[in-house]
């Protein structure tokens, strides 16, 4: 016996479990997320480390963050139909990164996710996802 998409195997309806991007709450949440992550990389000396990394301006970096961040949420793929793949890893590699950047970005997303409001669990969770992300970008000891 097969099911369809529609039931459980017991004839009974199925409900979808919501994406992160959805209980982050879309598109809108997510940019303000991005948005209030660089404002704070650019505010505050503790991440002087990982804003030294980036562009004068941010402005191209939080709109590919934001594109990025909205399909890595399991909303639209907005970078992958503009760049393909996103090859994090390698698009990083130029760039020195050790636990020192690593925990200043994580430090950075924690305090924004926590300014704009995330409930608890979830931010536990991207935080969880983040981390193994962060950690995988590493490319320099320390």
């Amino acid at each position: 016996m097969t099911t369809s998409p529609e039931t459980n195997g017991a004839n009974e309806p199925t409900v979808a479990e919501p994406t992160v991007f959805e209980l982050v709450g879309g598109e809108a949440r997510v940019r303000e997320l991005v948005d209030r992550f660089y404002d704070l990389m650019d505010l505050e000396a503790e991440f002087s480390g990982i804003r030294a990394l980036h562009p004068e301006t941010l402005d191209g970096s939080r709109d590919k963050f934001f594109w990025f961040l909205c399909g890595w949420m399991g909303g639209p793929d907005h970078y992958i139909s503009r760049f393909g793949h996103p090859r994090l890893r390698a698009r990083h590699m130029p760039f020195a990164i050790a636990g020192s950047e690593r925990d200043q970005w994580l430090r950075c997303m924690a305090w924004a996710m926590d300014d704009i409001g995330l409930d608890l669990a979830l931010r536990e969770r991207l935080l969880g996802s983040f981390f193994q992300t962060a950690d995988w970008m590493r490319n320099r000891e320390g």
